[in-house]
């Protein structure tokens, strides 16, 4: 395999990690991400050199988790929460030098959801009565910076960047559906704030950080680690829930992967495999931790593939998850001091989360691409 081709891959790859997460479900992690990253996509991007991408990602949650412990009794009596959420992220990222780069990515999300207890409740105290609640629109609009901190024209056989980002409120945080079977006697329809896993922002004004970076280990595998982490200082963004109680929270959120990709020997495709941990935090890094979330966290098995063809790359991975926690929240630990009794409410997960990527790489001196395998590799490279 070419280098070119295996730089295109580490591309695609990177790009990838922009944009992914979100926690699978009802714990309500936007589509940054990845959590996304502020700084991916721009592996050794020249000065000049921009990398646009169309990122879709899909999951369908449904299996209700109250610690690590899954309430197979929702799926088996009907009265789980079915969650279908569509992401759509533009983004463009811009090679500033040689190793500071910047991006900008507008996400567009779809959701529907699903549920009995919002439309008058589940049974046997409720009606049954099963209904549909949607949002759809832009969401929140995220800038970033990047810079690595080994110099790429050196060819090190590694390199490792650190970047920082901006998320602003620009997605719809109030947004709002109709309900069915409300008062008293549950005979009436209403207008009101849908579910926060299906809000398409969050209201808040969010700071980035991350690192990210890779290491090759020979012509054909490359380890790849990535962590970041999304400050969101604010405590709550004004909203009240349907209920009334509390308003919505602005969470923090965060990310881990670490992976192997792959050369396998066929021209124009590569296989990606790997672990990641993607979640929402109880207890905000900075402020106060108060409002409404559902903290908690999912691990996953991450297989890929890769295919790439002169300037542009496709990319398909199905995260798997293994181990799904939904956590105490502040709200949970404050009822529970307050009534004596263990509080801790649940959410709802998926199975999986799928994700299909399109690049293209353009501008720039591409005569004057440089590769990010080392000297030795670059000879293999050229003899094959």
């Amino acid at each position: 395999m070419c280098k070119s081709t295996l730089l295109v891959l580490l591309l695609c790859f990177f790009t990838f990690l922009n944009h992914e997460t979100n926690a699978q479900g009802c714990i309500a992690i936007r589509g940054l991400s990845t959590c996304g990253s502020m700084l991916d996509g721009n592996v050794n991007l020249n000065k000049g050199e921009f990398l646009s991408q169309a990122g879709f990602r899909y999951f369908k949650s449904f299996r209700h988790f109250r610690g690590t412990e899954e309430e197979k009794n929702r799926v088996e009596d009907g009265t789980q929460v079915i969650n279908h959420s569509y992401f759509l992220d533009l983004s463009l990222n811009y090679g500033i030098t040689d190793r500071l780069y910047g991006n900008v990515i507008l996400p567009f999300v779809y959701h529907t959801r699903s549920s009995m207890y919002e439309h008058g409740g589940n049974p046997p105290n409720g009606l049954g009565d099963r209904h549909e609640t949607s949002s759809h629109g832009l969401g929140d609009i995220r800038f970033g910076l990047g810079y690595w901190l080994f110099n790429p024209e050196k060819n090190r056989p590694y390199n490792y960047a650190i970047g920082i980002g901006l998320k602003l409120p620009t997605g719809k945080y109030d947004y709002t559906d109709t309900f069915y079977n409300q008062g008293i006697n549950r005979n009436e329809t209403s207008e009101g704030v849908v579910d926060q896993s299906i809000q398409p922002g969050d209201g808040g004004v969010g700071f980035t950080i991350e690192t990210q970076g890779f290491h090759t280990l020979s012509h054909s595998f490359s380890l790849i680690t990535n962590f970041y982490y999304l400050i969101n200082y604010m405590e709550t963004n004004g909203v009240l829930t349907r209920n009334g109680r509390s308003e919505f929270s602005c969470p923090d959120q965060f990310g881990v992967r670490i992976g192997s990709f792959y050369g396998i020997g066929m021209h124009g495709f590569s296989t990606y495999l790997g672990g990641r941990m993607e979640g929402v935090p109880a207890y905000d890094l900075i402020g106060s931790s108060a409002g409404y979330r559902r903290p908690g966290y999912v691990v996953s098995i991450e297989p890929g593939v890769t295919y790439t063809k002169n300037n542009f790359s496709f990319n398909l991975n199905v995260p798997l998850a293994v181990f799904r926690n939904r956590t105490q929240s502040y709200e949970d630990k404050q009822r529970s001091i307050e009534t004596g009794m263990h509080q801790q409410g649940d959410a709802a997960f998926a199975d999986y989360l799928v994700n299909v990527s399109v690049l293209f790489r353009f501008g720039g001196k591409k005569s004057e691409a440089k590769s990010i395998f080392p000297q030795e590799l670059n000879s293999i490279e050229h003899n094959e």
